[in-house]
């Protein structure tokens, strides 16, 4: 692998350039894409390299969302950026009744290939209503793919996959990601969307988490093993499909599950691996899963 250094946010925008100018029929529309600020970077300088195909949009969340998809049945492939998750929420019907059933609703001759980049995660000043992360909302609904990449390797490639996937992708993205470095190769790569990847091998618990609670999974390896306990971490970077695969074996070495969402613990994905793992791996498990995740409240907006 390379070890060519690159942000979260820059192997985001890397992986939309790439796409952009290998296909034609790839834009990129949004809330303030082509301004300064370039949604967080993530789409700085690909307006000036590509003019006509980084578009802004007004404040209109069903109706750009509803353009997005009318041009994705057309042959386009649009890459839609809804800067807060909560704003997807105001397109929910062109997202869950329409471009997710598509394929389906048409006998499989038709699709819908667009990508739906989300900003999740609490931010400054950001409470209850911009601070949302909704993945097992996404992960619910069949035909709907949904990933949240948590390294910048992973963003890029998986970024590059939903770009040129035929149905519609929800990328998650936690803001507390943009300014982490990792190794991006240079070029094109893609990575499969399905099953987790390992990050760390162990022995005595298996750790599996989502976007952001990776980082924290390590943080928390480390200290574990400074008192002698070996964990092993996966990163659950797909949703949906979610192939759990990679945790039932890991959980049958170790015996024991740590299930790590940035999510709300009640009916969110923490409890869909737990559900994976006692299906398929009861009688390996030494001791009852454990949940990690945000508390069933909303998040507040004051430090205090």
């Amino acid at each position: 692998m390379s070890e060519r250094q690159l942000k979260f946010v820059e192997a985001l925008k890397e992986a939309q350039d790439i796409c952009m100018a290998a296909d034609p029929t790839v834009y990129i529309m949004g809330l303030g894409a082509p301004d300064a600020a370039a949604i967080f970077g993530s789409t700085k300088g690909l307006a000036e390299k590509y003019p006509d195909r980084v578009i802004d949009m007004p404040v209109s969340e069903a109706g750009l969302t509803g353009v997005a998809l009318g041009t994705a049945l057309s042959g386009m492939r649009p890459i839609m950026t809804h800067i807060r998750l909560e704003f997807a929420m105001l397109a929910m019907d062109q997202i869950v009744n329409q471009a997710a059933k598509w394929h389906y609703m048409f006998g499989g001759q038709a699709i819908a290939p667009m990508v739906i980049r989300c900003v999740v995660g609490r931010g400054w000043g950001q409470g209850p209503q911009h601070s949302q992360s909704l993945q097992s909302w996404f992960a619910h609904v069949p035909g709907l793919k949904v990933i949240m990449p948590a390294t910048p390797y992973d963003a890029k490639g998986l970024l590059i996959s939903a770009i040129e996937d035929n149905g519609p992708v929800v990328c998650l993205e936690h803001r507390w990601l943009y300014s982490i470095h990792g190794n991006v190769p240079e070029g094109y790569y893609k990575l499969p969307m399905g099953a987790a990847t390992r990050l760390r091998e162990g022995s005595d618990v298996t750790i599996a988490a989502t976007s952001y609670m990776t980082l924290e999974a390590t943080k928390a390896a480390d200290r574990l093993a400074a008192e002698g306990i070996s964990a092993e971490i996966l990163d659950v970077h797909t949703l949906n499909p979610f192939d759990a695969a990679p945790i039932l074996e890991s959980v049958k070495k170790t015996g024991r599950l740590i299930a790590a969402d940035t999510g709300c613990r009640n009916v969110g994905f923490a409890g869909e691996i737990v559900a994976r793992v006692v299906e398929g791996a009861l009688r390996d498990l030494k001791e009852a899963p454990v949940r990690i995740t945000l508390p069933d409240l909303p998040t507040p907006t004051s430090r205090a």
